[in-house]
C-alpha cells in the first residue's frame, strides 16, 4: 500500500516538473496524451463494469477536451480554430453520451477523433 502511495506521489512530482519546463506547444500534446489516456481508462472501467470509476475517467476526459477548446485561439487560428472549437464540442457531447448510456462506440470515436488531432498538432513543428 504503502508503495503505490509513493508511486502516485513521485507520477505526480514528475508530471508537475514536466508541466512547469514545457511549452505551449508540448502543454497542448500533453493534454491529448492524457485525454487518450483517460479515455482507455474510461472504456477499462466500462469492460470491467465499473460504473463509478467510468463516469469519474469519463468526466476528467470531459475536462481535458475543454481545456483544449478553452486553449484555442480564433484570432490567430481564424477558420481552424472555429473547426476546432466544433469539433471539441462534439467530442465532448459524445463523451458524455457515453457516459449516460454506458456505451463502448462514442468513446471509441472520440478516441480517434484526438488521435487524428494529436497526430496533425505533433506534425507542427514546436518553434510554428
Amino acid at each position: 500500500m504503502y508503495s503505490s502511495s509513493a508511486l502516485k506521489q513521485y507520477q505526480q512530482v514528475n508530471t508537475t516538473s514536466q508541466v512547469s519546463d514545457a511549452s505551449p506547444h508540448r502543454l497542448i500534446q500533453m493534454l491529448m496524451e492524457g485525454g487518450l489516456t483517460r479515455i482507455a481508462q474510461a472504456r477499462g472501467a466500462l469492460t470491467r463494469g465499473q460504473l463509478s470509476l467510468k463516469g469519474e475517467l469519463i468526466g476528467k476526459s470531459i475536462a481535458i477536451v475543454g481545456g483544449l477548446r478553452e486553449s484555442l485561439n480564433f484570432q490567430q487560428g481564424g477558420d481552424v480554430a472555429a473547426n476546432l472549437d466544433r469539433l471539441y464540442e462534439y467530442m465532448i457531447s459524445r463523451l458524455v453520451e457515453a457516459n449516460v448510456k454506458n456505451a463502448e462506440a462514442p468513446l471509441l470515436e472520440v478516441a480517434d477523433l484526438l488521435r487524428n488531432v494529436k497526430e496533425g498538432w505533433d506534425a507542427i513543428a514546436p518553434a510554428a
